[in-house]
């Protein structure tokens, strides 16, 4: 309210919704009581009802769905948010693990297991990040509704599930190097978004490819072999097959699967932009265009990023589709 407000606000973006719909009771009745998306034959029904041609009527109930949308200005406040939160617990992470002996040499991570001490930066850190993980599940259910909704279900569940878990068996050495890994790429991300809010489209395309980069080196490069490797092949050397060893290695394996999957969908987005200059609309939003040249087809939006024409950000988590989707 205080800091990301006026920071959009100097940026151009506006606190203005999309355009509202004109008011009628009976297709507000239709809306709220029956149907936000009514087929062919309740639309007949209505346009002979109203005398009001069926594409006109199509067209209010997107207006109508699009003005229950947050605007832009919300969106920038939010991601702003996640932004400085993101940016902010990663550099506090690698300032906490540079001087930890179990960032260089990850056998450390069980050395003395479960004897090892639980220090006050270590403990802040986790509950840092349980808390901020634990907001995004709530939030999740009161956002706009994605296609990867499940996905990132799965995602908040196991991520909070590893955070408890490690938090309970002590496993704090192992499951810092996973937070800070999986830091290390949110907060360009957000910064895409940020950039695409604000207009500033090679901006927004920069950080995204840049995003991209971090993304797949540390999610399938450095987290298979690095963090996988220890608590796969090093624990089981050092401790032994402990009891939670199954679950514990089995909640971070759903995550590689999930790294794979956005990270798919991460080379497909990009190379679209990179072959063709553009890449189609985000399959994954509910978004919808509130402009009336909507309703022929139009060109895919330039850029990796894609807008509606009331500035509604189609993007929001992480991938799915042909666009961008968000932790």
């Amino acid at each position: 309210r205080f800091i990301a407000k006026p920071c959009a606000i100097n940026l151009g973006i506006q606190d203005s919704g999309p355009h509202r719909a004109q008011p009628n009771a009976i297709l507000e009745k239709v809306f709220t009581s029956i149907t936000k998306s009514p087929d062919g034959k309740r639309l007949e029904g209505l346009s002979k009802q109203l005398d009001w041609d069926v594409r006109k009527i199509q067209r209010w109930f997107r207006h109508r769905r699009n003005q229950d949308k947050p605007t832009t200005l919300t969106k920038f406040c939010e991601s702003m948010w996640r932004f400085t939160f993101y940016l902010s617990i990663f550099f506090y992470g690698i300032r906490f693990l540079w001087t930890a002996p179990w960032f260089w040499d990850t056998r450390q991570c069980w050395y003395n297991y479960p004897f090892q001490p639980l220090t006050s930066r270590l403990y802040y850190y986790y509950i840092l990040e349980l808390a901020f993980y634990w907001s995004l599940m709530f939030s999740q259910f009161t956002d706009i509704k994605r296609k990867d909704f499940l996905i990132m279900f799965v995602h908040h569940l196991a991520t909070i599930g590893l955070i408890t878990f490690s938090y309970m068996n002590n496993m704090v050495r192992v499951g810092t190097l996973v937070l800070c890994l999986h830091d290390a790429s949110d907060f360009l991300l957000e910064a895409a978004k940020l950039a695409n809010y604000a207009k500033y489209q090679r901006l927004c395309d920069a950080f995204f490819m840049l995003f991209g980069v971090v993304f797949i080196v540390t999610r399938l490069g450095i987290y298979p072999f690095w963090i996988l490797n220890t608590t796969l092949f090093e624990s089981w050397e050092l401790i032994g097959p402990y009891p939670s060893w199954w679950l514990f290695n089995g909640l971070l394996v759903t995550l590689q699967v999930l790294h794979i999957i956005w990270s798919y969908l991460i080379i497909r987005t990009a190379s679209k932009a990179l072959v063709r200059g553009k890449v189609s609309k985000d399959d994954r939003s509910d978004v919808e265009s509130s402009s009336e040249e909507e309703d022929v087809t139009s060109n895919s939006t330039k850029g990796i990023f894609s807008t509606s024409s009331n500035g509604s950000n189609r993007l929001n988590g992480h991938v799915a589709g042909s666009q961008w989707t968000g932790e």
